[in-house]
């Protein structure tokens, strides 16, 4: 299994290039690599395969793999030989590997716009990677052991810092394989480069891997290498345009339950939606049979010890329809909820003019929605004017004759999950923005940013380019065609639906007891087990509320990596959960 890479034509040639480059050649301790090197970096392992010299140490190496990590076995030249030697176990990592080399390599002179590229400093900065891992469906790291190798020669990590607010929005990993095996290759890696679904800023990714090159360029090291799926276009996109190439090694892998998607094969959920596949795929790691029904409506059936419950998506049978029917007219569940206690906004008649403008002098701002309705269609926020009401009312009709007009409460839009009556996660819903870079239109960077949403949401969230998009820029003084200032936060849109471009922040851990009891009061109020209820907060960390809409079919997997599914999953089939999570579960009964 020997490296497929042409060496340079001599050990002497490639030190004259280095001192022409004005780096200096790494520190190398031996001649040759060391023998079945293997490299710890928290989420699994890397095993050099050009190291080993037959293919069962190797395989004895990836049977060692730890519980819930991701081994890898990189460099393989011959996969066929090593697949041989073990085919129950091992499979073909679907991955193409890419090489950019550091001698060519130039750095960019367009420096980040809205964030900055540092090295990992702090604990704080370790839980922020693996946030972002958990929302990329990554492997999470034990923080202790991101934190013990921040001065690591091997493992080099680096984030991405957002200038405002101080947020870590990206991270990216490097391995200097002369330390790690004493490469002759003069090689390194790059792995894990993750950016947060909800970043505005453009260009996260590219500065990342940018910085890790000229990093290892500095080290004088000869090439950087990647793996990357072959069917992530928006990715390979990226790299092609920095310069690499691809190059014939392969990736090795263990049939494991973390890998289970890469080698099954199609399976019959591939039309489901994120929040249907995440359920499913929670029901099929606890052995409960699943039945798609209709993949396209995200129907499926579940099936467990003599027990059968139809969902669609987190909407079960256990849900009556008299709760449907009291969260599908947002009318009555205003009423419903108000009578157990639970604050809601005032409500002002949309057909009495008179009483629109006392309510505008009164609350400065109005929203309008329609009584009946999903995904925040047809919903406007922040009227300040009888014209701008009246233009929302004939938007919102067209979805539901029957509409609202409320005050509009200030602050921030707070879902919680409710499932068997308890709050299981908690989220704040931010409208979309972008941020401006002097070149680009407005129009461009809404684009570019629907892109990045709707790739990390399986096209579930974009934000459309619509009168109530213009309306909102033109508050701000804007036109689509117009060029914001370099920095300049601009809202699109003042709705903070996660279906037309909004971003969510998982917010469980700080909530304040009363915005509990309130999303409780009003699940119970209604009868409803599983619900999403939004309220308006000045903080999560405070007491003050007012109720805006309860969902009966709150998208559970924009939550991870709180455990939505698996407590729905617990609703449905109680003893379908280990014992250890029914005595947490009872616990906290």
């Amino acid at each position: 299994m020997a490296s497929d890479v042409r060496p340079e034509r001599s050990k002497a040639h490639r030190l004259k290039r280095l001192r022409h480059e004005g780096l200096k050649p790494p520190v190398r301790t031996g001649e040759g690599p060391s023998p079945n090197a293997v490299l710890d970096c928290g989420w699994g392992r890397l095993l050099f395969a050009q190291t080993f010299e037959t293919a069962e140490p190797l395989v004895d190496a990836l049977r060692a793999e730890g519980p819930d990590r991701r081994d890898i076995a990189f460099y393989v030249r011959n996969p066929h030989v090593l697949l041989a030697s073990a085919p129950q176990e091992l499979f073909l990592d679907p991955s193409h590997t890419y090489r950019l080399e550091l001698a060519t390599y130039r750095a960019s002179r367009r420096q980040p716009r809205g964030f900055t590229v540092r090295r990992l400093t702090s604990e704080m900065d370790a839980q922020a990677v693996n946030d972002i891992y958990a929302k990329r469906k990554m492997v999470p790291v034990p923080p202790d052991f991101f934190w013990s190798h921040r001065d690591d020669r091997t493992l080099t990590y680096f984030v991405a810092e957002d200038t405002t607010t101080g947020a870590v929005i990206g991270t990216v990993t490097g391995v200097n394989h002369v330390r790690a095996f004493d490469d002759p290759e003069c090689g390194s890696s790059l792995w894990c480069l993750a950016v947060d679904p909800q970043a505005t800023q453009p260009g996260v990714g590219e500065a990342l891997v940018r910085r890790l090159a000229e990093h290892f360029k500095t080290q004088g090291l000869a090439h950087m290498d990647l793996s990357v799926m072959h069917d992530n276009d928006q990715a390979i996109a990226l790299y092609e345009k920095l310069g690499f190439r691809r190059v014939s090694f392969f990736g090795v892998k263990r049939k494991n339950p973390i890998n289970e998607a890469l080698f099954v094969g199609p399976t019959d959920d591939h039309d489901l939606n994120p929040y249907a596949r995440i359920i499913v795929n929670e029901a099929r790691r606890r052995g409960i049979h699943t039945e798609i029904i209709d993949a396209e409506g995200g129907l499926f059936r579940l099936n467990w010890g003599g027990r059968s419950v139809r969902c669609r998506e987190s909407l079960s049978e256990l849900t009556s329809a008299v709760a449907l029917s009291i969260c599908d007219d947002k009318r009555m569940t205003r009423r419903i909820v108000e009578a157990a206690g639970v604050r809601v906004p005032e409500r002002i008649d949309p057909g009495d003019p008179s009483a629109i403008d006392t309510a505008l002098a009164r609350f400065g701002a109005l929203v309008v929605k329609p009584a009946r309705g999903e995904q925040g269609q047809g919903v406007a926020v922040g009227l300040t004017t009888m014209n701008e009401v009246q233009t929302a009312l004939v938007r919102a009709r067209r979805i539901c004759s029957e509409v609202l007009i409320e005050e509009q409460v200030q602050g921030e839009d707070l879902r919680l999950v409710v499932i068997d009556y308890k709050v299981v996660a908690c989220a704040l819903r931010r409208p979309p923005r972008v941020i401006g870079d002097a070149r680009s239109s407005l129009r461009a960077l809404i684009e570019h940013q629907s892109r990045r949403r709707a790739a990390a949401t399986g096209g579930e969230s974009t934000i459309p380019i619509d009168g109530e998009t213009e309306r909102t820029l033109a508050e701000a003084g804007y036109r689509l065609d117009d060029v914001a200032p370099e920095g300049a936060e601009v809202l699109v849109r003042k709705a903070a639906n996660l279906h037309l471009g909004g971003t969510i922040h998982d917010v469980t851990e700080e909530v304040h007891p009363t915005l509990i009891r309130a999303a409780v009061a009003a699940a119970r109020a209604i009868d409803i087990p599983v619900t999403g209820v939004d309220l308006m907060v000045k903080s999560p960390r405070e007491p003050d509320y007012a109720f805006i809409e309860a969902n009966e079919r709150p998208g559970l997997a924009n939550h991870e990596p709180q455990p939505t599914a698996e407590r729905f999953i617990d609703l449905l089939f109680p003893l379908s959960a280990p014992t250890s999570a029914r005595a947490v579960v009872r616990a906290d009964v």
